[in-house]
């Protein structure tokens, strides 16, 4: 989306130690979630909850970018409605 900048990564210091450990690094822990996980292929259910979860997240964002930039907010909406205006169906 070419109106919101990019987000602060919230776990960035998590994700990291948690692909190397993924890549085989000394820090690997056997019993971790993540390593079972990896075993086991993904459901359906988990995959909703984890995306319906980043869509909650990606929601919050907006409301408090929203909230912090209301001047490039009010211009995202006027953007994005000129485009919902022109588009044709």
């Amino acid at each position: 989306m070419p109106d919101l900048p990019d987000l602060p990564d919230h776990d960035s210091g998590a994700h990291a130690a948690r692909s190397s450990a993924d890549a085989g690094g000394a820090g690997a822990a056997g019993g971790s979630p993540d390593s079972a996980r990896a075993q086991r292929p993904e459901t359906d259910a988990e995959r909703r909850r984890r995306r319906a979860k980043f869509l909650r997240d990606l929601a919050e964002a907006r409301e408090l970018r929203a909230r912090v930039q209301p001047r490039r907010a009010k211009a995202a909406r006027l953007r994005h409605a000129m485009r919902m205006r022109t588009f044709r169906w």
